[in-house]
This record gives C-alpha cells, structure tokens and sequence, in this order.
C-alpha cells in the first residue's frame, strides 16, 4: 500500500538526524525600541519537541469538549511567530486537520462562514479577536503558550495511507472570485507538494547548512511550502520581526545568522534592491546570496535591470495556493526575463483559449496558452476545485517563446476582447500607467470588452 509522507513525519525524520542543527532563529527584541537585538537558535530536536508538547496540550482541552481527532479545527492566528508555528504543526501531530486563517481575514462572520463549509468543530483563535468570537457557533480557544499535559499519550507518527484523506484546509485570497475558497489539501497532494518544496530549495554548498528568511505567515501556503521545503535539506529559517523588515535587520541576518538565501515576495524585494543602489555595502551582501527565490509577482523592469548587471542571482516561482509553485525560471537563461520551465515531476497542459479564431491568428497574443493542471499530474488540486473536464484551469496565460520554456502574461479574466477579436491585457496597461504617472494617479482601469478600442479611466489624485 502507499504511503505519504507530511511535513510531521519530515520533522520526525530531520530531529533523528540532525538533532543539534537550528531549524528557526528566533528574534530577541529591545523591550524599549522594539528593534530587533539578535537572533537564538531552536534546534530540531527542540522544535520536534515543542510540537509533541502542543500536540497534547490541545488534544486534552478538544477532546474535553467533544473535539474529537481527524475533526477540522479552525486556527486564526498571524502565523509569524515560533509560538505560531507550533499551535498549526501540533494540529497535524494530534490528528486534527487544521483550517487556518490570517489576520488579513479580520471579520469573525467570514471565519466562521468558512468553518462551516469544512464542517469545522473548532477555533483556535489569536488573543486579539477574544471580543469578536464570543458566542460564535462552535468552541473556541485562545491561542496561548501550552502547559504541559503528560497524560495525555499521542498515537505513533505514521505517513498517511489514504491519499484523499484532508490534511489540512487552505483559503485563497478571493482577488479573483470575489470571496476566499476552500483549498482542501490531501495527503497524497501535499506529499507532492514537499517533493515540488524540496526542489525549490536544494543548498548550493551541500558542505553548510542553508540559512533562509521568513517569507509570510505560515496560514499562508506560500510560507508552509517553503518551510516544509527547507526542513528537508535540514536548513535553518531565521523568523524576521516582519514579511517587510527593512535592509538594516536584512544585513544584521546576513552577519549574525550567516543568511545565505532569500525567499521573499518582489514587493519587498524591491525596498532592499532600490536601497543597494545607494548603499555599496548592502549590494554586495546580495551579490553574495547564493538565491534570492520570488514569487507572487514578476520584478519591475528596473529591478530586473540592476539584479542582471550587477550579478545579483535570483529565481522567479510561479505558483498559486491551489497548486503551489508550479514554474520555475529557467537556470540556463543567461539574459533578462528568464522563461518560466514546469517543475520535475508534474504534469501541465498550455491549452489554446478556446476563443482564439482565424481572424486573431497574425496577433502576438493569439498564441496566449492556458496552463492547466492535469488530472494525471500529483499536484492537481481538490476535486472541488476542478472544472468538469476533470483538470485544473489555472487562468493563468503564457507565449511559449521557446519549446517548453514560458512567459508569463497575466490572467485571463485581465484581458479584454476588442470588436475585432483582438486580445488587449488590462493589466499591463493599467500598470504602465501606475508606473508612469504615480505623482498623478489614485487608480485607474481599462475597459472595453468588444469596443473598437480600450478606454482609459482615471481617477487623479487630490491636490
């Protein structure tokens, strides 16, 4: 019979191995400045048991109050702290099938709308929102340091053997839909996942241990990929005090945590890059980064410029929450904008949009291809979440613009049909725009879906 590992038994497995190296750096802070001091280690073994620790502190407070194990529990919590990180990986540990949410969902109604959904049970919640779930539909439970619970015995670690069995529950961010979605995550999905995660994030010198950043919170799949990533080579994560920290703490964690790789979203990427233009000693510190890994984005045309001229290496991953990172940039290409390649072990199709005609065909952005996730591949996402051909529609568009090797063109629903069936990307327009004008500019949009032109709104800044 099958098996499938999870990020625990991944654990497990690392805290046997490599009991002594440090899996977080945990950040001390000045209780007057609140600036960041250092940074102390949380070795493997530790962290393994921190985890079975919370895993029976929680399994005796559910199960007193009905909560029984493989139910989903709800955890809303910021996902950035150590602390954090035990409350969601003790779910998995204690057999509960965590479904977590960030801070960013602020209203309790949508929390437990969503509960709902899963049939949730429970919620384990962030000592800030104590006001806002009182008399909710189920128990709830404030997230807090756990005590010590030595009767309680927790049944042996083992890898899953249903594969469609639930792991764990994830939400996208609605951008798209208009409203978050359920992103049930199986067994045998996630153990693809750590395969896709241990690939992302193989060390350059196999001599040291890796040491990465804090990419976001660890309710956010991007996060918990990464990690789970990193275990596996038993790397070490230093936990900044923010997804947005700034340059100084950045270097601080190059000399005192011998940082030597970056996940990061190119939106706060681009704070470091902009400050390396003016500061030598900061652009050599990332010059002698081995990676810099983003995602989420693509890197402004200017960004793009300075990290190819001044050798700065970085890897760009296309990925979503219902898949993971999908893509990877091509590590041959030896000039800008690097293709996009699909990552080993996967199985995508790049469909023509089935509204592509004749009359499109001498327009660059008639060959515009859909990716899409094949049912065959072991990433596919939930069935919930599959169109009725039985593949996972991304939206997402690409030109091959080699064999195998893409570019990213934004999303389907970014694009509009002039009257003459020409395709014209919103998006990229609207951006210009943005980019252009930002001293003039509060928002604006393109339209005109079946117009002979797009049109322009703007919406001018006061003053």
């Amino acid at each position: 019979m099958l098996s499938y590992r999870t990020h625990i038994t991944v654990l497990q497995q690392i805290a046997l191995q490599h009991p002594s190296a440090p899996v977080f750096r945990v950040p001390e802070y000045d209780s007057r400045t609140g600036q960041v001091l250092d940074w102390h280690a949380i070795t493997y073994s530790r962290f393994f048991s921190d985890v079975e620790l919370y895993a029976k502190y929680w399994t005796k407070k559910l199960t007193a109050d009905g909560v029984q194990p493989r139910s989903v529990v709800g955890v809303w919590i910021g996902g950035m702290t150590y602390v954090d990180v035990l409350h969601i990986y003790s779910m998995v540990r204690a057999g509960y099938v965590p479904q977590l949410f960030t801070l960013r969902m602020p209203n309790p109604d949508i929390i437990f709308e969503l509960l709902e959904m899963s049939n949730g049970k429970a919620l384990i919640y962030d000592s800030s929102f104590t006001s806002s779930v009182m008399g909710g539909p189920v128990p709830t439970y404030v997230a807090r340091p756990a005590e010590d619970s030595p009767e309680v015995l927790l049944p042996p670690i083992s890898e899953g053997k249903n594969g469609d069995e639930i792991l764990m529950i994830f939400h996208t961010s609605g951008s798209t839909s208009g409203r978050p979605k359920l992103v049930p995550c199986s067994y045998e999905w996630w153990d693809m996942c750590l395969r896709k995660g241990k690939q992302c994030t193989v060390p350059h010198n196999p001599a040291r241990q890796d040491v990465t950043v804090w990419m976001g919170s660890m309710c956010h799949i991007g996060q918990t990929f990464m990690f789970a990533g990193s275990m596996q080579h038993a790397s070490c994560t230093v936990i900044s005090s923010s997804p947005t920290f700034p340059s100084s703490e950045l270097m601080h964690m190059i000399t005192r945590c011998g940082l030597n790789r970056m996940n990061q979203f190119p939106t706060y990427l681009a704070t470091h890059l902009r400050n390396s233009r003016q500061d030598p000693k900061l652009l050599a510190m990332l010059q002698g980064l081995d990676q810099i890994f983003y995602s989420g984005l693509m890197l402004s045309q200017e960004d793009e410029e300075w990290v190819h001229s001044n050798g700065i290496k970085v890897i760009n991953c296309f990925g979503n929450t219902e898949c993971t990172a999908m893509l990877l940039s091509d590590p041959e290409w030896k000039g800008m904008r690097a293709p996009l390649v699909p990552m080993d072990g996967t199985s995508y199709g790049f469909f023509p949009l089935p509204s592509t005609t004749e009359s499109t065909q001498q327009n660059a952005n008639s060959r515009l291809l859909e990716l899409v996730i094949l049912s065959s591949s072991k990433d596919c996402p939930d069935r919930s979440l599959r169109s009725t051909d039985g593949h996972y529609h991304t939206g997402d568009l690409f030109l091959e613009v080699a064999p195998g090797k893409y570019v990213s063109r934004g999303r389907d629903d970014d694009w509009i049909k002039s009257e003459n069936s020409l395709r014209c990307d919103t998006k990229a327009i609207e951006d210009n725009v943005r980019l252009t004008c930002p001293d003039l500019l509060e928002e604006c949009i393109v339209v005109g879906n079946g117009r002979p032109s797009p049109a322009l709104f703007v919406e001018v800044k006061d003053g």
